[in-house]
């Protein structure tokens, strides 16, 4: 909504060029001849004379159509934050035209109309359902629509944001995992250990890990954080590194990193912590919402299977 200065504003230039448009067809119109003559204005330049003729009458038909059509348009459409008669339905209701009302109109029509086959894929289980092509396409788009922005076109991530494709999952990639990821969304939180390690601490830490990856690292660096690890680390990513599902700690024994996994970026992790955030898909789509999660999750699902 305009506030009342803009509402104003808005109102005031647009009533006044309607206003000014009329003024300026009536002030041209007066003292015209009525008739067309051989008399000119005076005005000659490059041989060419202008004649003083009045103006066209279809061209003054014209400009006059042009004004009232402006202001059939104001009270069918409104001006500003003054509704216009027109209508349309948005939640079973006739509210007033606004373009975002128009757009949520729409959106539910398509909503509507798509429905009946959007149940039909939801009753399908997930695992059967990666064998419809047509319902493939439609979770593609709704990913596209909705995920590719973090996890990327192809599904495979970057930086701070899961590879979809691969088989190493933070909290599971079962069906019914990936439905309430997407439905419930995530809040991954790993802590910043840089205070309690010291920075010797967390240079020993990071070989440490490297070396459940089977990475490059000083081995007596690594034994010297062993201990800190069985203390600190193990209540997440289990004794032997490999992560736990349940709160999305991840596997730090097979060389795949959410947030690299060069000597630089694990320090960074251990000192500085991480946080990341997966949005709730149940609480951001208001339509078909189970219907399309069960979709883009067997779309999901099926790049994971390849």
């Amino acid at each position: 909504m305009l506030e009342t200065f803009w509402q104003v504003w808005v109102a005031v230039i647009v009533v006044g060029s309607i206003i000014g448009c009329g003024v300026l067809i009536q002030y041209t119109s007066r003292g015209m001849r009525k008739e067309e003559t051989d008399q000119t204005t005076g005005h000659e330049y490059d041989g060419i004379q202008e004649l003083d003729n009045p103006l066209p009458r279809w061209w003054v038909m014209m400009f006059w159509s042009t004004i009232i059509f402006a202001i059939g348009y104001m009270f069918v459409y409104g001006l500003g934050n003054w509704n216009g008669f027109l209508t349309v339905e948005v939640d079973g209701e006739q509210v007033s035209w606004s373009s975002s009302n128009q757009w949520k109109a729409e959106v539910q029509s398509f909503e509507k109309d798509i429905e009946p086959l959007f149940n039909e894929y939801a009753a399908t289980p997930i695992p059967e359902l990666t064998k419809n092509k047509e319902a493939m396409e439609t979770g593609k788009r709704l990913f596209m629509s909705n995920c590719s922005i973090c996890h990327q076109t192809d599904a495979a991530g970057t930086k701070g944001f899961p590879n979809l494709t691969d088989s190493d999952w933070l909290y599971g990639g079962k069906p019914e995992n990936i439905v309430q990821t997407i439905k419930h969304g995530r809040m991954g939180a790993m802590p910043a250990w840089g205070g309690v390690l010291g920075e010797e601490g967390v240079a020993d830490m990071t070989a440490y890990v490297r070396s459940l990856a089977g990475l490059k690292h000083d081995a007596a660096s690594a034994e010297r954080a062993a201990p800190k690890y069985q203390q600190l680390c193990m209540a997440c990513h289990a004794v032997d590194g490999t992560g736990n599902q349940l709160v999305g700690a991840p596997n730090l024994t097979d060389d795949v990193w959410l947030y690299g996994g060069s000597t630089k970026d694990i320090t960074f992790t251990l000192k500085n912590g991480r946080n990341g955030k997966m949005p709730a898909f149940g609480e951001i789509w208001d339509t078909n919402t189970d219907q399309k999660i069960h979709i883009v999750s067997a779309y999901i699902y099926s790049l994971s299977q390849k």
